[in-house]
Order: structure tokens, then C-alpha cells, then sequence
């Protein structure tokens, strides 16, 4: 009866350390990370974590919210095109893509059906860089790995894969300033309201312009990284404003320098984002006097957020918050076939690339994807 309650007291002691293992969350460990030119960390105060080692196949999902936009599109066949690659395909039981729109309620619906439902992994674009904290500790609790990527969330509990998006808004604002040296009136075009990478890249255009000591305005609208909204949006404030000196779109690039266009505004300098469609446009009009820079973050990142999601499934130590390479190119060293593609459609996103991490996407892999 004695060894019965032993052993029945060393089984609940088992269970409850497990418990207790996975309430924790992840064990933060020293560094480096497993492949640290791929994961690099964001700062070096940045924690590293390790997931106790699973068994594959794993079943991994994408929560995405937003869908209304090019960036999004192609993000999703992104995804799926990485997971048929066949070395990621080998470790997959399921991967699983889901699309909420704007609705942060229903996204986070979404994750805590994932994990009620036993995934080993969630990937969250998310809506609301703030409104994930519960989640992230039910995930933690239930031994799933979350990682939050592009727009990502408030917390050091969950993994964060991104580049800099102030960064980017920087280097807008900062070759804004260099290219309208009288200062003037900017067209920004901002992005999806109330998500991190919208305000961190607005924050970024804004401080420089202000940093400048030139007298700049700025007229903002909303464009939703989206071509079709941001030519209408753009288009609206070309007829109630009647001048701009410059111009800059987190998205929808496209569609905002044919607002200009269609309206015969003369040409100013534009600073936006790694649209094919806006480089085509920016080379086919650079002698007309559209002088252009052209920076961005592409869709691959939810590629590199899968592959952190499956080393750390592995039990490989990664940093929490993980610091991507950005892209860009300045006029005049637009090339077609290198850094655009003429005969390619307007609507792909060009650099979208993580060579750091082996992941690499021509056009036709990613548009042969289903966006469902």
C-alpha cells in the first residue's frame, strides 16, 4: 500500500512538474540560436528561448486577419508554397491557413481553436499588436508554440519575427527630406489602422520629416496597403488639395502614382514600398521626372516565421524576437530582371527573399499558390 502511494505520488509529482513545464512557458536559455545568420536576434539585450524538443509531423496554422490587400495574397501563397517545399512538407501532419478580416475578436477566436484543438504551432499576423497577452499564456499553458510575425504583439512570451518597421519609415522620411530640399507637402498614404507595422512605419516618416527643421505637412489617408483603395484615397486628396510635393505609400504604391497620373499631377518624388507595378512604373517614367525609392518587407517573412515555429518544435534554442534584412533600391538603379520584372504582373511584391535563412521564391512559384 505504501510503494501504491509512492508511486501513485511520484506519477502526480511527474504530471505536475510537466504542468507546471508547460504553464512556464518557454525555458530562457544563453545564446546563440540554432542558424544565428537566420535568427538574429533583435538587440543584444534580446532573450532566447527553448521549447521542450516534440516529435513530428507536426500540425502548424496560419492565423491571418486582413485579407484585402496584394501583400496578404501573397503572403498566404507564400506560405503555402514554403510548406510544399519537400523537406518542410516531410515534417508537416497539417498546415492549416485561416483569414478573419478586421475583426480582432474573430482572429483570436481563431488561435484559441488552434490551440483548444491541439496544434503544435500558430503563426498570427496580427490585427491588434496589444490583445494577444491571453492568448499567448493559454498557448504557453497548453505547450503551443506561438509566432507572431509582421505585425506582431506586445509580449516577450511569444516569438516575434519582423523587420524594422520604423526603420522603414525612416528610410522614407529621411530620402523624402534629401529629395524635396525646400521641404513642402506629402501625400502618406498609411496602411491598415490600429496595427503596429501601420503606426511603427508612420512614426518613422514622421520623425524624420520633423527631425529635417524644413517645413513639411503631411495629408494622410487611408489606403489599406491596397492599390485599388490607395488610388482612390490618393485620387481624393489630388482634387481637394491640388498640389503635392512629395509622396509616400506603406502600400498600394501603385495605385497611388497612377492617382497622380490619371490626375496629370506633375511627377514628385515618391518613397514607398517593393510593388512590381511601382517599380515598373518608376523605370518607365524615370526620364518624365517620377524619381523614386523603393524599400519594403516581403511576404517571405511568413515563410521564416514557419521555419522558427519548426526549429523551436525541435527543441533549438531561438532569440524571441528575431530581426530580418530589409530591401530597397533607389532611382536610378532600376533594372528589369533584377530587381523588377516587366513582364510580371503589377501585383507581386519583388525581394521576396530570405537568402540568410535558404528561403527564396521565384514569381511563378508563389502565384501558382492558391489564395484561398
Amino acid at each position: 500500500m505504501s510503494k501504491l502511494r509512492t508511486a501513485s505520488a511520484a506519477l502526480a509529482g511527474l504530471l505536475l512538474s510537466t504542468a507546471f513545464a508547460y504553464a512556464a512557458g518557454p525555458e530562457v536559455v544563453a545564446g546563440p540560436s540554432k542558424e544565428p545568420q537566420c535568427f538574429v536576434p533583435w538587440t543584444d539585450q534580446t532573450k532566447f528561448f527553448k521549447y521542450p524538443a516534440k516529435k513530428g509531423p507536426y500540425r502548424i496554422a496560419l492565423a491571418n486577419g486582413f485579407i484585402g490587400n496584394t501583400w496578404r495574397i501573397q503572403m498566404i501563397k507564400t506560405a503555402k508554397a514554403y510548406a510544399e517545399q519537400p523537406e518542410v512538407k516531410a515534417e508537416l501532419k497539417e498546415f492549416k491557413v485561416v483569414s478573419t478580416g478586421e475583426d480582432i475578436a474573430a482572429q483570436i477566436a481563431s488561435v484559441n481553436n488552434f490551440i483548444d484543438s491541439g496544434y503544435d504551432a500558430v503563426i498570427i499576423d496580427a490585427q491588434n499588436p496589444t490583445a494577444f497577452k491571453s492568448v499567448i499564456k493559454r498557448a504557453n499553458k497548453a505547450g503551443v508554440i506561438l509566432v507572431a510575425f509582421d505585425n506582431t504583439v506586445d509580449s516577450d512570451e511569444a516569438i516575434n519575427v519582423n523587420v524594422d518597421q520604423r526603420g522603414l519609415g525612416e528610410y522614407w522620411g529621411k530620402w523624402l527630406v534629401k529629395n524635396i530640399p525646400n521641404g513642402g507637402t506629402i501625400l502618406e498614404v498609411r496602411g491598415v489602422a490600429g496595427t503596429s507595422v501601420d503606426t511603427d512605419r508612420h512614426e518613422g516618416i514622421q520623425s524624420e520629416l520633423k527631425a529635417s527643421g524644413k517645413k513639411f505637412d503631411s495629408v494622410e489617408v487611408v489606403g489599406k496597403w491596397d492599390d485599388g483603395t490607395a488610388q482612390k484615397v490618393a485620387a481624393d486628396a489630388i482634387a481637394v488639395h491640388k498640389h503635392f510635393d512629395g509622396m509616400t505609400a506603406q502600400g498600394g504604391s501603385t495605385g497611388m502614382v497612377r492617382a497622380f497620373i490619371d490626375a496629370n499631377h506633375a511627377f514628385v518624388p515618391a518613397a514607398a514600398e517593393t510593388e512590381n507595378g511601382y517599380r515598373k512604373l518608376c523605370a518607365a517614367h524615370a526620364a518624365d521626372g517620377l524619381k523614386c525609392a523603393s524599400g519594403g518587407t516581403g511576404p517571405a517573412q511568413v515563410a521564416v516565421a514557419i521555419k522558427t515555429a519548426l526549429t523551436a518544435l525541435h527543441g533549438e534554442v531561438v532569440p524571441q524576437s528575431i530581426k530580418l534584412p530589409l530591401a530597397h533600391v533607389e532611382d536610378p538603379d532600376f533594372k528589369d530582371g533584377e530587381n523588377f520584372y516587366s513582364k510580371q504582373t503589377d501585383n507581386f511584391f519583388v525581394g521576396n527573399s530570405f537568402p540568410t535563412c535558404g528561403i527564396n521564391f521565384t514569381a511563378q512559384e508563389i502565384m501558382g499558390q492558391s489564395e484561398k
